[in-house]
């Protein structure tokens, strides 16, 4: 044992406690921690099998040193994602905190070294506090209550004040809170809210004010001005009767005189603009182009916007002069997802996400100036060649009512032939979409079990302009669960898939619409996999956390009123479970504060009365989706 590094001891006991193997049979026994109805011994030999597939790491900037050209990250080297710093491209990640649970972001003072902010919450049930952390000892200092639920904040102009949102008065609204992080006992309340939709954006210049959103529903949202002093607020987006309006980021110019914002406002998408304070003239900076404008930083200076597009799920970045209006050239960046743009402090340096079909979402920096593009983390890929994975093939079939629905198609590699299995994964929210990204485990499935992966971007997806975006609210639900039914037929239609072997599967509002297709569709599918689902939306509104009840029954139906608590009864999958005919694997987290364990434990005790296999997983340490490695494992083991 002496030649064994503490790192090796650790990683082995790790495996032995969290993925036990039953002796004599070498089956995997399940921790202690999930709970497994009816689920088979697990062979060691899928273990060994898919083992390299679940050892994919990736990395996300989550913010600038305020001084040096260094950053935090977070990346996973144990059991969750916790923070690191790196101090050049392609440096050592230095681990920094060491929690059982993941650390949810952090961001430096803007004008100290000395300290950070972080977020974190327990066993998943997204209380998230916040702490602060000394760099020169390593101290962690709690700062918030412990109890509620917390935003991370926003750091004022001078880096001498957090403004947050916390719902610690009630357990449904978020108020404003102040607070100088260098002293927890600076805590203060700032304005008493009501709803569940209220984030803090950005401090004027001066410090003299604070922009604050308010978000009603993913199609209607105001800006509102609040005296970070008095706390008194002023409307800046007054409502418009006859239309509705989505707002994204927004920021003040650097002289204070206008916002710089995303809305729909009089658009399909969301597009760039300036108004002026004044006179509330908008002006619209990225006309020209008909997609989304995913998010944007104002540079130090005001002198540059950096922005990123998405056109057909691919991320575009753009650099706009703020005097001139006009693009400069941007260096060719690998084709993928681009997320969590932010300048570096002193300027010039912008950092940035990048995921894409063979790369895993890695840290990069752009140095304006010379146009010189870093990459600043190298995940691991647990020893596979990526550039062998599947680039998706964008793909489209008409719905039952002549609309267009497109998804991303991952097709297996050419040892395979035949017509392959299909596996249809749904995405959440629903106003989410998916993005041709990296897959991680799930290429798994692709590369060695030659199954093709289907990922459609139904009616109520984000990406597709307002109108579409609108078309499965309240009354209009059952619309979405066809296109999913459209999605089936036509995958029969095609060569080289086989209609008759497809398994469909999503988490959160995938897993609702999962449900739904079981028992709408259960004749065209081979099984189903529900992970964190509803099984009926109005026991789901009933219980969802009562800060987010409101924002959800905008977009499912107000279960208050009676006709559409009959609407929303007659379609629940709960209550059409009897005609679910093909196995159904449930997966769910206990302390999911969104979509609640008995959503599935209800399903599942339903489904069970029609003497079909229905495996049941659920992660006592968990909630919305599964975020320790060990119960990833365990749930993409039984998958397989």
């Amino acid at each position: 044992m002496k030649h064994i590094t503490s790192v090796t001891l650790n990683l082995l006991l790790l495996f032995y406690f969290t993925t036990r193997l039953i002796p004599q049979t070498n089956d995997l026994l399940p921790a202690e921690n999930l709970v497994v109805e009816g689920i088979p011994p697990i062979p060691a030999s899928i273990i060994e099998a898919v083992g390299r597939y679940t050892e994919f790491r990736s990395a996300s900037i989550t913010s600038w040193h305020p001084t040096k050209r260094e950053m935090l990250i977070i990346t996973r080297f144990g059991d969750t994602p916790q923070l690191h710093h790196v101090k050049m491209p392609g440096g050592a990640r230095t681990q920094l905190t060491f929690f059982a649970d993941r650390v949810g972001g952090a961001t430096f003072n803007p004008k100290r070294d000395d300290y950070f902010v972080f977020s974190k919450d327990v066993g998943g049930g997204e209380w998230f506090q916040n702490y602060r952390y000394d760099i020169a000892t390593g101290d962690i200092t709690l700062l918030t209550d412990g109890k509620s639920q917390n935003s991370l904040g926003v750091w004022s102009s001078k880096g001498d004040r957090m403004v947050y949102t916390s719902t610690r008065r009630n357990g449904k609204d978020r108020d404003l809170y102040i607070i100088n992080p260098s002293d927890a006992k600076t805590d203060k309340l700032l304005s008493q809210l009501e709803g569940g939709g209220w984030q803090p954006q950005n401090w004027s210049p001066d410090d003299n004010s604070i922009l604050v959103m308010e978000y009603i529903s993913v199609n209607e949202s105001y800006l509102w001005l609040f005296d970070a002093t008095t706390g008194e607020k002023t409307l800046l987006t007054p409502k418009k009767v006859g239309e509705q309006i989505s707002r994204g980021r927004a920021m003040f110019s650097r002289d204070g005189k206008g916002l710089y914002l995303t809305s729909d406002r009089e658009a399909e998408f969301q597009r760039l603009a300036y108004v002026d304070l004044a006179t509330k003239k908008h002006t619209i900076l990225t006309d020209h182009i008909k997609w989304d404008v995913d998010n944007f930083d104002l540079s130090p200076d005001g002198k540059m916007i950096a922005f990123v597009t998405n056109e057909d799920g691919i991320g575009v970045l753009h650099l706009l002069d703020t005097e001139t209006k006009k693009e400069s050239p941007v260096p060719k960046l690998p084709a993928g997802i681009i997320s969590g743009i932010r300048w570096h402090e002193l300027g010039r340096h912008l950092g940035f996400n990048i995921s894409s079909a063979r790369s895993a979402t890695d840290v990069y920096s752009l140095d304006v100036s010379t146009g010189t593009v870093d990459r600043w983390t190298y995940s691991e890929t647990g020893g596979i060649n990526v550039e062998h994975f599947s680039e998706p093939e964008l793909v489209k079939w008409k719905t039952f009512d002549g609309k267009t629905i497109t998804g991303f198609l991952y097709l297996p590699p050419v040892k395979f032939t035949g017509k392959r299995p299909v596996m249809v994964v749904i995405h959440g929210g629903p106003e989410s979409q998916f993005r041709p990204g990296f897959l991680a485990r799930s290429n798994y499935y692709v590369n060695e079990m030659g199954v093709a992966l289907l990922y459609p971007n139904i009616r109520g997806s984000s990406g597709y302009g307002k109108t579409f975006l609108k078309l499965d609210n309240g009354f209009l639900r059952e619309d979405s669960y066809n296109d999913l039914g459209a999605c089936l037929d036509w995958i029969k239609t095609q060569q080289n898939l086989d209609g008759d072997r497809i398994m469909v599967t999503g988490g959160s509002y995938g897993g609702h619409a999962t449900f739904a297709v079981a028992t709408r569709y259960s004749d065209k599918i081979r099984c189903s996999v529900p992970i964190v689902g509803m099984s009926n939306l109005v026991t789901f509104l009933e219980r969802t956390e009562s800060y987010r009840r409101d924002l959800r029954r905008v977009e499912y139906g107000d279960e208050r009123d009676p006709k559409m608590r009959e609407f929303l009864e007659m379609i629940a999958p709960l209550h059409n479970a009897s005609k679910i005919t093909k196995p159904m694997f449930v997966v769910q987290g206990k302390n999911d504060p969104r979509v609640p364990y008995t959503e599935s434990e209800q399903m599942v005790a339903t489904a069970r009365k029609n003497n079909i296999p229905v495996w049941y997983l659920m992660a006592n340490d968990e909630g919305h989706g599964f975020s320790k490695k060990k119960n990833q494992d365990y749930q993409f083991y039984a998958t397989v």
